[in-house]
């Protein structure tokens, strides 16, 4: 087992209301442009195959599913520098899948879910849970990063402890929700 390091040296320095304040307007600008954006649709560019973003943000939420595992094992192991470039990693790729699902949304609009029965409702459990979760988590995640690279290393623990298993949640659900709904594209 490699030996622990010691916390990183650098991190971010802000007044923590302002910061409180950028956290809390970002998440709710980005809330917004998701419900508006979600009620708006475009026309494709001729010839784009609009589910391709559906994809990509299956593989998106994979990989970011990934991450947050490896960002786990590397905060329990005290290798803080690779923790540190796997949760970055994971919200970087977290950016380009917002970014991706309202491109898809914008293109595609609403897809009806097909089944019926028990699998039906499992769909629609899993799915409300993810979109509520997926909603409520941003900003909470927002200031784990910001305890984290101002050095709260303590209350940056207390909230991991708690938002962590949401993220995991939503990112696995994502895949999920994109496996059930795809045949129905």
């Amino acid at each position: 087992m490699p030996p622990r390091e010691a916390h990183p040296a650098r991190s971010l320095r802000l007044e923590e209301r302002p910061a409180k304040r950028l956290i809390w307007t970002f998440s709710a600008i980005v809330f917004t442009a998701v419900v508006v954006l979600n009620r708006v649709q475009l026309p494709a560019p001729g010839g784009l195959d609009v589910h391709v973003f559906a994809r990509i943000n299956a593989v998106l939420n994979s990989l970011v599913s990934v991450l947050l595992l490896a960002g786990l094992f590397t905060a329990k192991a005290g290798r803080w520098t690779a923790h540190r470039a796997a949760m970055m990693g994971a919200m970087a790729l977290s950016v380009l899948f917002l970014v991706s699902y309202i491109i898809h949304h914008l293109f595609a609009g609403d897809t009806s879910f097909g089944g019926t029965g028990a699998v039906k409702v499992l769909y629609y459990v899993i799915l409300f849970t993810h979109i509520v979760l997926a909603g409520l988590s941003l900003p909470f995640i927002l200031f784990t990063a910001y305890r984290a690279l101002s050095a709260q290393y303590p209350e940056h623990r207390r909230l991991a402890r708690r938002v962590w298993p949401v993220w995991f949640y939503v990112s696995v659900t994502g895949v999920v929700v994109y496996l059930m709904i795809s045949p129905y594209y």
